[in-house]
């Protein structure tokens, strides 16, 4: 059986680096970023592709079953038993989809979520000074910003209920963020 660990947190705090580092170090996980997995398609050119880019350029949410069947994808193609998805959930009905798709699969169980806290002002100071793309501007990260605030409170309250969620200090050194999130990750596993 699959076991899947979620690594949630505000753009820029850091979840997308730390679950690679552990994923780099430790070759038992596999792990996946959504905005990867979609940005991938996004660089494919193709009409999907061209459809994610119209709600990512904006900032906004990529429809639900785009992004879960990429997901489930993922998980069944991959070759590893632990596999980390950061970035997901990012809304009460992408959470709600997932959680139906995983009690209907028997092959790949929700080991953990762990969400990486920084503050606000963390967050926008990472993602304006990697300014990666046009993606990254005040207006742009304002908009994700609310995207993440508006439904993490529902979030939170559903995997809490079930004993799965962890939260970890993100405004700490890299070092020590990855430290904590794979010493949780041996325990959860």
């Amino acid at each position: 059986m699959k076991k899947l660990f979620l690594i949630i947190g505000a753009p820029g705090s850091g979840k997308t680096t730390d679950a690679s580092i552990i994923a780099q170090n430790d070759k038992t996980y596999a792990h996946y970023s959504t905005g990867d997995l979609l940005r991938a398609e996004v660089a494919k050119g193709s009409d999907l592709g061209k459809l994610i880019d119209s709600f990512i350029s904006k900032g906004n949410l990529v429809p639900l079953d785009v992004v879960v069947n990429t997901i489930v994808s993922a998980i069944k193609s991959s070759d590893k038993d632990l596999i980390l998805i950061d970035g997901y959930p990012r809304s009460v009905e992408q959470m709600t989809e997932l959680d139906k798709v995983l009690v209907a699969n028997d092959d790949v169980e929700l080991a953990g979520v762990i969400e990486v806290d920084v503050s606000e002002d963390t967050a926008r100071a990472r993602v304006l000074g990697r300014a990666r793309g046009a993606d990254d501007n005040n207006e742009v990260f304002n908009n994700r910003m609310k995207v993440y605030l508006d439904p993490i409170e529902a979030i939170r309250g559903f995997y809490g209920e079930k004993g799965l969620l962890h939260r970890i200090n993100g405004e700490r050194t890299i070092e020590e963020i990855v430290a904590d999130m794979k010493n949780l990750l041996s325990n959860l596993k």
